[in-house]
């Protein structure tokens, strides 16, 4: 492989033309990230890893078609949150005992701290399924990603002022959804 394998663009053309070193490289480079962020999101490991593999999938389908103008690191972040969004919504339709994102292979020293966890990544999961598109994506590239205002800006092709909106309109409707759990979720009043 003649080619840089820090340049995203190029690595692209290159596995588009057949070239195998080229997909390892990518693979390389950006799947512990996105493993980091579908943890943030995806109910359990499993869920975290089908997520990733989801998204690196489209990359790859998506090669041929790729335009330098884009990063790669933004593209799959979104894939990667639109897949998850999507995902909470199909769970939040589909949840019939409430148990659903329990993940019994996360140990952790404390069960009822982690059932406590759990059932506030629960609770926002679906508060983030109510929200409209744009606002669930910049909340979660914000919030749950720690992007900044005007990295979300450029990957959502808005003002910074846009992007401020969107998330203050979702954390409004976050908290209202949120309110009535608070004593199950052990949420002080302020």
């Amino acid at each position: 492989m003649t080619t840089d394998p820090n340049n995203d663009a190029a690595l692209l053309a290159q596995f588009a033309k057949g070239d195998a070193g080229a997909a390892r490289w990518l693979t390389r480079r950006h799947t512990a990230r996105l493993m980091g962020l579908a943890l943030r999101m995806a109910p359990s490991r499993a869920a975290a890893e089908d997520l990733v593999q989801e998204t690196m999938l489209r990359l790859w389908r998506y090669a041929p078609n790729w335009k330098s103008s884009g990063s790669v690191t933004a593209w799959t972040n979104q894939v990667l949150r639109n897949l998850a969004i999507d995902e909470a919504r199909k769970s939040a339709r589909h949840q019939t005992d409430g148990l659903d994102g329990i993940d019994p292979a996360d140990p952790t020293p404390d069960a009822a701290q982690q059932m406590l966890q759990t059932g506030r990544r629960a609770a926002l999961r679906a508060a983030l399924a109510e929200l409209p598109p744009r606002q669930a994506q910049a909340f979660v590239a914000r919030h749950l990603d720690g992007t900044s205002n005007m990295d979300i800006a450029k990957d959502m092709d808005l003002s910074v002022d846009a992007v401020e909106s969107l998330i203050a309109r979702a954390k409004r409707h976050i908290a209202a959804a949120l309110a009535p759990q608070k004593p199950e979720l052990g949420f002080q009043d302020d």
